[in-house]
């Protein structure tokens, strides 16, 4: 299935902005953040078509996937 992927903030960092990728059916949020090379406790925000999403989240094919980082600050 073809997913686009879409990074924000530090997540760009030696990645890309946005990816258009292939996956196979049953593809959950969190195998693209693994894949990725990020960890669970870095992800503030997820996002699957513009709607929160968990990491447990399957995918469908034309979906769009937004990874946001937690923020810091003080």
């Amino acid at each position: 299935m073809h997913i686009t992927v879409k990074l924000f903030a530090t997540f760009r960092n030696g990645r890309f902005k946005v990816a258009q990728q292939e996956h196979p059916d049953g593809t959950d949020c969190r195998k693209i953040v693994l894949e990725l090379g990020l960890t669970e406790e870095e992800i503030g925000i997820i996002l699957v078509n513009s709607r929160h999403a968990t990491l447990d989240h399957l995918l469908q094919d034309g979906d769009t996937l937004a990874l946001f980082p937690l923020v810091g600050g003080g």
